[in-house]
């Protein structure tokens, strides 16, 4: 193999990372970006040293955990709008898994607004890739017929973003389900 040819990693190093990935995603909301690299390597069911063998730094971890998850958001818009009954079921299943990964960005917001030269550009890397894919759900809704036009991708992100803020406190406040109300208002009077 020459030199400027990198080897592909094998399955094995691959299925620990995205472990790996989920299990520091979890334990960031729940515990913080603090946590214990010994309690992800648990939730993740793999040593300590596989944790540092794939990150060196708590910093690579926490934009590997964040990219892992707009990675994952991105794929499943096209995979849901081919997938489900209708877009604005593609639409609403796919907001849902958006505010799953704001309760992870809310679990890194502190660590993501540090002065860590490597979180600069995480947050436009965030609008560029989402963006789009909302946009596109929204707009095969809108030629359905389903929801209203009078919102763009961006607003309604802002809008579902806005209200995830503070959820984690527990108590009344169940952003989920004013996420699912504000989706529900956009459909289209003679959509229902």
């Amino acid at each position: 193999m020459s030199d400027g040819m990198a080897r592909a990693p094998r399955a094995d190093a691959q299925r620990n990372q995205r472990a790996l990935l989920a299990a520091a995603a979890e334990v960031f909301v729940s515990s913080g970006v603090d946590a214990p690299v010994r309690e992800i390597a648990r939730q993740a069911g793999v040593g300590v040293a596989t944790i540092y063998r794939h990150f060196p730094s708590r910093s690579e971890l926490i934009v590997a955990v964040y990219r892992h998850q707009i990675d994952f958001c991105a794929a499943a818009g096209p995979e849901l709008l081919g997938a489900r009954e209708s877009p604005h079921a593609a639409l609403a299943e796919w907001i849902d898994l958006f505010v799953d990964f704001l309760v992870t960005k809310h679990g890194l917001a502190g660590a993501l607004h540090s002065d860590e030269g490597a979180f600069s550009g995480l947050h436009g890397e965030f609008i560029d890739r989402l963006v789009p894919v909302c946009a596109d759900l929204l707009r095969a809704a809108r030629e359905a017929g389903e929801v209203r036009a009078d919102i763009g991708a961006y607003a309604l992100m802002r809008g579902v973003g806005n209200l995830c803020i503070g959820g984690e406190g527990g108590g009344d406040y169940q952003p989920r389900r004013l996420v699912r109300l504000l989706i529900q208002g956009l459909q289209c009077a003679d959509s229902d």
